[in-house]
């Protein structure tokens, strides 16, 4: 992996030497297409006299080093991303001249050209350890500093920071030839911007370019009147402008709810939204100037997934202002206090101050089912994790540090209480503001508040791996009255920890109406291995008993037999939202686990979706549909399953309303099968725009969708995708070109989508993760049968020769895409995954945790096919 680790060990050798230091950075971003020029001044204590330490940098050419007025060669301090710095003075300044490269990987400073109008935009990103690659720093989140930032800039542009600006004024210099691209050189200017408060660096933040341009304000807490602003590039202005009052009234409505819950007003200077193009994350929380991913521009019909997944981020991000930047971990090991709060409070948030009230099904639909995909694999860790390096955080933004954390914090909510739980939060914010913070700290407020020993409580909850499953068990008499109830926790052999929950029984009936209604409901304690509840008994049985109701606790759910067989036949029914998803969930926890027949689950699914109107459970209904038929159920089976499923979806979408989310929502899902002798039919009808379909708008995105899913059943040739982008050619349509390309179901475009991969320079992030997607996303066993043997062959490669996020995309654990040949025999994919692991047993604990995740999901998919296997030889 290029660049130097860092190791926790090295981060505080260097903490307990340096403190207070301050930045002034000055960029010139008008030397070409290639690289910009950085100068970093930093001045700082040292705690020793003659003590040594390091500045992080990753560059292509070091100009100047200075330390305390004394030039140093950088021939001889600048070595493997580090700077060195010897004989430290108590006060120190250090001056730092370099050229750094413009990167087209997401990391560090993104350079990106929209070919639509030949517009060059410029974005940050720099977590975890990438300030670095912009400017000389100690790149540790517990070197809090001040930051002054000075950039030169072509005068077409915008620039935006952490602050606002203040001065912006010409200098007497032109563009160098490329720096915006095509377009004739121009003048300059130079924009200041005032002195940040003490920030990680890791936080910081420059974009730059002629982006489009909204403003408001908003009155905060303290009576300051803060400035908002909107920015994107000028070719998504008019998809942008729609939006752009919802979008400020949500972030408003966000600042509002989190001031009043944490009693602490919003602490900075500004707020600005800036979506940029070819963006690995979904958003970054820097200070003032959140960065999005600009799919959250919807040019085409957005689904209502799609929408509510926007307002929980953009409310995510503005958590992260209190919670990660005003209040920052010290070491990696903490980031689950940055990401699973702001998860949750973004859900709360989401739920209690906008209209997507149902947003915990939301939450239990998607993220939550995240995380228990990957507490069920070797790779599970607890979540507070151990983090020795840089290379173990990159690796632990995932399910267990989001959503498993955001689920255990809506546990310790009920736990403790709201109220106490917010006091305590007042408190910590207050004590611990523009300063570092850790796990103890946090624990020792709310215990204070809530008068509860928590210490306990975080051993089992956040110190140790893994999930717990609760088992409904109970008797009944000959009239239907509860004689016995108790529910049962287990563990897992590699993690067996039982742990304390707090958590809801709720009575479902049947009425009139044959709606599925909340009878009554009752909130208990249990630990251990079994726990009576002894209000249950002597009630009446009702038809359906929902352990975990209003799901307050995180675990693995597995119903009583009736009401399993009730919920089979009556899902749709339920008229809660939050109780479908949680039922759903567990149905499809059963079928990865081999507990509950696939062809049962298609079945169940397939009813509900007729009913079904919450988007993010409708979405995810989809998609474990789509895993099951495509991956789970027997191989003798599969392609009667396929062509049923593929048919019952469409006929959904015939029946669904015309133009509603539910009816997109399934073309797009029957899109990926191809398995329906009319597809073909239906295909080409889409995109003459001669569908049976009502009300569907064939836009740019359906467009696309139904192209690749003709070119992944060899019914769109090249000349097709070139067609087809010749229509309009911008950065979104050249990636979808791209996976379509990929897509297509032959030896030579696999070989050329897997050469493009791997060796195409000059290929975006974005584009390499659509050739990835698109190779591996269609085809059958004997396709891809030779790339098994070439996947752990390459892998080496790709880890030593791609950056961190690159090597992510290509070796792509846990999900279809990438280039694991998840479609290739899951046996042999095991076999060749074994062989790798046990012949690198020294390779980076980050590499490896990619390959047994790859490995442990083709082995899922040999144990429960053969569940299944079993299950048809049985029927026979």
């Amino acid at each position: 992996m290029p660049g130097a680790n860092l190791t926790r060990v090295e981060a505080q050798e260097r903490a307990s030497i340096v403190s207070n230091p301050k930045y002034a950075v000055s960029l010139d971003l008008t030397q070409g297409p290639k690289s910009f020029i950085s100068e970093a001044v930093i001045s700082f204590d040292a705690a020793k006299r003659g003590a040594s330490t390091f500045l992080d940098l990753i560059g292509s050419r070091v100009d100047s080093v200075e330390l305390n007025g004394v030039a140093l060669d950088p021939a001889e301090v600048w070595k493997d991303s580090r700077i060195e710095l010897k004989g430290l003075k108590a006060h120190n300044e250090a001056r730092v001249k370099a050229l750094c490269d413009y990167s087209h990987t997401g990391e560090g400073l993104h350079r990106s050209v929209d070919p639509s109008d030949g517009r060059v935009y410029l974005y940050s990103q720099f977590e975890v350890p990438d300030a670095r690659r912009m400017y000389a720093v100690f790149d540790q989140p517990d070197l809090k500093a001040t930051f002054d930032f000075s950039v030169v800039a072509p005068q077409s542009w915008i620039v935006l920071g952490n602050m606002p600006a203040s001065s912006c004024e010409p200098v007497d210099q032109q563009t160098q030839p490329g720096t915006l691209e095509k377009a004739p050189a121009e003048g300059c200017k130079r924009w200041v911007f005032e002195t940040t408060p003490k920030m990680s660096s890791y936080l910081t933040a420059i974009c730059a370019g002629p982006y489009a341009k909204w403003t408001t304000e908003f009155a905060n807490e303290d009576g300051r009147t803060v400035p908002m602003g909107l920015y994107c590039r000028q070719a998504l202005r008019p998809a942008l402008e729609k939006d752009v009052d919802y979008l400020f009234d949500v972030t408003q409505k966000g600042f509002a709810f989190y001031a009043k819950t944490w009693g602490v007003p919003y602490p900075y200077a500004k707020y600005d939204q800036i979506f940029v193009p070819e963006y690995n994350a979904g958003a970054m929380e820097n200070i003032g100037l959140v960065t999005f991913r600009d799919q959250y521009i919807f040019e085409s019909k957005a689904t209502g997934a799609k929408i509510n997944r926007r307002v929980e981020t953009v409310l995510h991000e503005l958590a992260h202002m209190w919670f990660g930047d005003l209040v920052t971990m010290k070491w990696w090991n903490d980031l689950w206090l940055n990401e699973s709060f702001a998860e949750f409070m973004s859900t709360l948030c989401t739920a209690e101050a906008t209209e997507w009230s149902d947003d915990w099904a939301t939450f239990c639909s998607g993220e939550k089912s995240w995380a228990l995909t990957e507490d069920q694999l070797p790779t599970t860790h607890p979540i507070v994790a151990p983090i020795n390096d840089l290379h173990d955080t990159e690796v632990n933004f995932d399910g267990i540090t989001y959503a498993k954390g955001a689920s255990v914090l809506k546990q310790l909510v009920a736990y403790v209480g709201r109220e106490r739980f917010f006091e305590g939060i007042h408190n910590y914010l207050d004590k611990h503001a523009y300063g570092n913070a850790t796990l103890a700290d946090l624990l020792a407020e709310l215990e204070a508040t809530s008068g509860r020993d928590l210490k306990a409580w975080s051993a089992k909850w956040l110190q140790e791996s893994g999930i717990n499953t609760l088992t409904t068990k109970l008797a009944c008499d000959e009239s239907g009255v509860i004689t016995s109830f108790a529910i049962e926790q287990s563990a897992p052999e590699e993690h067996p920890v039982l742990r304390p929950h707090r958590l809801a029984v709720g009575f479902y009936s049947m009425g009139e109406d044959g709606q599925v209604m909340r009878t009554d409901r009752f909130e208990v304690d249990i630990d251990g291995a079994s726990t009576p509840i002894a209000e249950l008994v002597g009630k009446r049985r009702p038809d359906f008993i929902l352990v975990n109701d209003d799901d307050l606790t995180y675990a693995k759910l597995r119903l009583d037999a009736d009401s399993l067989a009730f919920a089979r036949d009556h899902l749709g029914a339920f008229n809660d939202s939050l109780a479908r998803a949680i039922v759903l969930l567990g149905f499809w926890d059963m079928t990865r686990d081999g507990q509950y027949p696939a062809e049962d689950f298609i079945d169940v699914v397939l009813r509900t979706l007729a009913t079904e109107r919450q988007s993010t459970t409708f979405r995810y209904a989809l998609a474990q549909l789509s895993t099951t038929a495509h991956s789970y159920v027997a191989d003798k089976t599969r392609p009667e399953v396929l062509e049923h499923v593929a048919q019952g979806l469409w006929k959904l979408a015939m029946a669904a309303e015309p133009g509603s989310d539910e009816q997109l929502q399934l073309v797009q899902a029957y899109l990926g099968y191809g398995d329906d002798e009319d597809f073909g039919d239906h295909a080409r009808a889409l995109l003459a725009g001669e569908s049976e379909l009502k009300g569907l708008e064939v836009d740019n995105n359906m467009r696309w969708a139904v192209i690749h899913a003709m070119a992944a059943q060899n019914m769109a040739s090249e000349a097709d995708i070139q067609a087809e982008l010749d229509r309009r050619d911008s950065t979104e349509n050249r990636e979808f070109a791209m996976g379509a390309r990929a897509a297509r179901p032959s030896k030579a475009a696999k070989a050329w989508a897997w050469d493009q991969a791997l060796h195409n320079a000059d290929l975006t992030n974005a584009q390499i993760e659509a050739v990835a997607d698109g190779f591996s996303g269609s085809g059958d066993e004997d396709l891809f049968a030779p790339y098994v043997d070439k996947f752990f062959k390459v892998v080496d490669w790709v880890w030593s020769h791609k950056t961190f996020h690159i090597a992510e995309t290509l070796l792509n654990p846990l999900s279809a895409g990438g280039l694991y040949p998840y479609k290739a025999d899951p046996a042999a994919l095991v076999r060749a995954g074994e062989h790798w692991l046990a012949d690198h047993t020294d390779a980076p604990k980050a590499l490896r945790g990619m390959i047994i995740q790859n490995v442990e999901a083709s082995r899922r998919v040999l144990r429960v096919r053969a569940y299944n296997q079993h299950l048809s030889k049985r029927a026979r």
